[in-house]
């Protein structure tokens, strides 16, 4: 019997048992309340996203900072020193040429570990929660909330985000979007597309937060103990 059979005796059976007839979604069509997901903060420029960003990201702790694509290499290096890191880590992508880095990447210090497709969980896990740095790329940045969103590929996994001390995300301005409506949009399209295969999508809005200790805010309890968005602003 194929697994759509079996799902279907399955939850017959249920309803039988309910005494209840079973609802199908064709009958029931999803009717939304209103059409916020649409035209929340729709209709500003990208000028006004950034601002509206800016603002939203610090209020999660974020340091918000702002480059352009032949300044970027110097800002990571500034970045850098002030963290004075002994171990960094960045990911494996193709993206190093589209933002202008692939020269950096070959004189960068202290020189990188590799997030690294086919070394396996345990060698990646180990170096990422080795790292006092994580240099990666966020696919968009929302507006409303001050969250970024990372596709999770074989070159930048789920741990590259959450275990490193500091964590530093680059993100294109042209990829400022309004909400997480947009950005769910834009990954559909990709993957239905085949642009785009992943295991899961990460909504990192900033630094994590606990006030569980007699009610004081304490900021990066799990994870990095700070994050900053550095923003490319021709791109």
């Amino acid at each position: 019997m194929s697994d759509h059979t079996n799902r279907e005796d399955f939850l017959n059976a249920i309803a039988e048992k309910a005494g209840r007839p079973r609802h199908q979604l064709k009958d029931h069509p999803f009717e939304p309340l209103n059409d916020l997901p649409e035209t929340t903060l729709s209709g500003h420029s990208q000028d006004e996203l950034e601002t509206i960003a800016k603002k939203n990201s610090e209020g999660v702790h974020v340091t918000f900072k702002t480059t352009t694509k032949a300044d970027l290499a110097a800002a990571l290096n500034a970045y850098i020193e002030q963290d004075a890191p002994k171990t960094m880590i960045l990911p494996t992508t193709d993206k190093y040429a589209d933002f202008g880095l692939t020269e950096w990447t070959n004189n960068v210090s202290p020189k990188p570990m590799y997030w690294t497709p086919g070394k396996g969980r345990d060698f990646n896990l180990k170096q990422a929660a080795a790292a006092d740095v994580a240099i990666g790329f966020a696919d968009y940045l929302l507006a409303e909330s001050g969250t970024i969103t990372v596709a999770t590929t074989p070159g930048q996994g789920r741990g590259f985000h959450f275990l490193p001390t500091h964590y530093l995300a680059i993100i294109k301005k042209s990829n400022i979007l309004t909400r997480s409506r947009q950005a769910m949009d834009h990954y559909d399209a990709d993957i239905k597309a085949g642009k785009l295969q992943t295991s899961n999508i990460n909504f990192i809005t900033g630094p994590s937060n606990s006030g569980d200790i007699e009610m004081t805010l304490v900021v990066g309890v799990h994870g990095p103990l700070d994050m900053t968005y550095l923003v490319v602003e021709d791109m």
